[in-house]
């Protein structure tokens, strides 16, 4: 009861004050919507980088051998051979396996010449990769095995090209040079298209058309046109392989190409994940922490206002002792009371904060992350600043005589 007492009685000075109260809590309103918009801001990147990661595949591996000749670093090239030896002897533990390169050629229809990113897939590439085909097919496995001059474009190449997205069963040239040979232009033809449904976390970080032009074709026209080989292994691992996977695939590369197991590059998407994961945590705690040095602003303003209000009742607190009011009474309601104005700052600055982080997720289309959590530490922390740097005006107004409280104008 007495609780509620003091907490009618914070309410009622605040009330009578409202410039200074806001001005007061002003400190604490911009340092925990700073925190909550940063910490929910990092939540949210943090959810996005997982996602992008998800849509790649976790599974997904990428291997490569650098060596070193004493001088420099070089990779060392695979073989179509070697692509099909690799397939052969770990078919249980891979999923799928692509070379996934092809370079920059050139589409050519009638005087429209344009520049296409090729990557070189094997049949059953949609199924462990989500590609958005919007008409015709994808390339499959009698593409691959029969080296057919076979094209998937996106949707954007067909229309600078033809202007038009409705080109399956097209034919098109292509320009493109064979590792050191000269130049070459044949006849392919357009068996899919495909739309490129760019995340907005992509677009933020390399543009909003960074993948345009890719096309996908056969694996083994890359490994015509690239004669010296390709440098990287695209695989995807399957979920029941050992966990002693890693070690045998990398020492069976590291044989297969005379190399140093230590020369073995073999990268995860799930360990790249963890690391992002692991970056964004900390810089979102970092940054948090500097933001929230403006709470300590924000307890000092309260500090300051609450000195100056037990100057101006010194009266009220003479008679409130006068009336046998103890001493830890006027501490709980001077303490109460700066709690309570930290915990009204708190509150209108975690709500400014999630509302700024929820609209900007509503107008760039993203699904934001705002903890609960993270709101009610907020809550709770507000409250504590207010009480801790309420301590010193209140314990001055406790121990205050109320003599000479009574004789103060």
């Amino acid at each position: 009861m007495l609780l509620w007492e003091n907490m009618k009685l914070a309410l009622t000075a605040i009330r009578v004050n409202k410039m200074r109260s806001f001005l007061t809590m002003l400190g604490m309103i911009i340092g925990i919507s700073s925190v909550i918009a940063i910490v929910s801001i990092g939540d949210t990147m943090r959810s996005m980088f997982a996602k992008e990661y998800e849509e790649i595949g976790l599974n997904r591996v990428r291997c490569y051998v650098m060596k070193f000749d004493g001088y420099y670093y070089y990779s060392e090239n695979f073989t179509a051979d070697q692509f099909n030896e690799v397939a052969s002897v770990f078919s249980d533990e891979i999923e799928y396996i692509s070379a996934n390169e092809g370079g920059t050629i050139t589409g050519i229809n009638g005087r429209k010449n344009y520049e296409i990113v090729s990557t070189g897939v094997r049949g059953g590439y949609e199924k462990v990769q989500k590609v958005n085909i919007i008409a015709g097919r994808m390339i499959n496995n009698k593409d691959y095995e029969g080296k057919k001059n076979n094209i998937v474009l996106e949707e954007a190449t067909a229309i600078e090209l033809f202007g038009t997205a409705d080109v399956v069963g097209k034919t098109m040239k292509v320009k493109y040079t064979q590792g050191g040979s000269g130049t070459f232009v044949d006849d392919f033809n357009i068996v899919g298209v495909y739309r490129n449904s760019q995340s907005v976390l992509m677009k933020l970080i390399g543009g909003t058309d960074n993948t345009r032009g890719l096309a996908y074709v056969p694996e083994s026209i890359v490994f015509d046109i690239n004669v010296n080989g390709v440098w990287m292994i695209d695989m995807f691992v399957s979920e029941n392989a050992p966990a002693t996977f890693q070690t045998k695939f990398t020492n069976y590369i590291a044989r297969m190409t005379n190399a140093k197991p230590e020369d073995v590059r073999y990268s995860s998407a799930r360990d790249a994940m963890g690391e992002m994961d692991s970056i964004l945590g900390t810089l979102s705690i970092a940054v948090g922490a500097i933001a929230a040095i403006s709470l300590v602003v924000g307890g000092i303003g309260i500090m300051n206002i609450m000195l100056v209000s037990v100057t101006e009742r010194t009266r009220e607190i003479g008679i409130r002792k006068a009336l046998g009011a103890r001493t830890g009474d006027v501490l709980t309601q001077f303490l109460i009371e700066s709690a309570v104005i930290s915990l009204v700052g708190g509150i209108i600055g975690a709500s400014l904060g999630a509302g700024v982080v929820i609209a900007g997720g509503i107008a760039l289309k993203v699904e934001v992350v705002v903890k609960p959590s993270v709101m009610l530490m907020a809550f709770a922390f507000s409250a504590l600043v207010g009480i801790f740097f309420g301590l010193y005006p209140a314990r001055k107004a406790a121990k205050s005589d109320p003599i000479t409280a009574l004789r103060y104008e």
